[in-house]
């Protein structure tokens, strides 16, 4: 993996100024909450429901059957749009707002991580259903909220 550029200074003052990789830098700063919390953002679940494939670490209960029947029911809505929303995700969400060392060439690197992921573990699982993973990056590097993930099934695509 290559370094985001704004992580190389917190690296390099490791060491006496010598520097360390990334693996030694985790090695030295993660913890076993943190990592067994990314299992699942770095391993999605998904779940096949009815024409439909979401991401989802639960079952899908009464509430989330109703809420996909609600976006279902929205003016315009296709099964793309129906998965487009339900499984995108707000990159700047796997960690709280606010967080101080946020960067676009943090969130680009993880961004793309999870797209390679999905893709993978999608035609894995569901080689019968090709799907589109799209991750978004806005023209504005700063707008941190805007880099998004999501999937949908191709078939779904001559539909919008």
């Amino acid at each position: 993996m290559k370094i985001p550029p704004s992580m190389e200074s917190e690296l390099s003052k490791w060491n006496n100024g010598a520097g360390i990789d990334l693996e030694a830098w985790l090695s030295c700063m993660g913890n076993f909450s943190l990592a067994t919390a990314y299992v699942s953002v770095f391993n999605p679940q998904f779940v096949a429901f009815e024409n439909y494939i979401f991401q989802t670490s639960e079952p899908l209960d009464e509430q989330a059957i109703e809420n996909i029947r609600g976006f279902e029911a929205q003016e315009g809505a296709t099964p793309k749009s129906v998965e487009w929303v339900i499984n995108h995700l707000h990159i700047v969400d796997i960690h709280h707002r606010g967080c101080d060392d946020i960067s676009s060439d943090k969130l680009i690197e993880i961004g793309n991580a999870l797209k390679e992921i999905y893709e993978a573990k999608l035609a894995f699982l569901f080689p019968g259903k090709p799907c589109t993973v799209d991750f978004f990056i806005p023209e504005n590097s700063e707008d941190y909220d805007d880099y998004q993930l999501s999937f949908w099934q191709k078939s779904h695509e001559k539909h919008t």
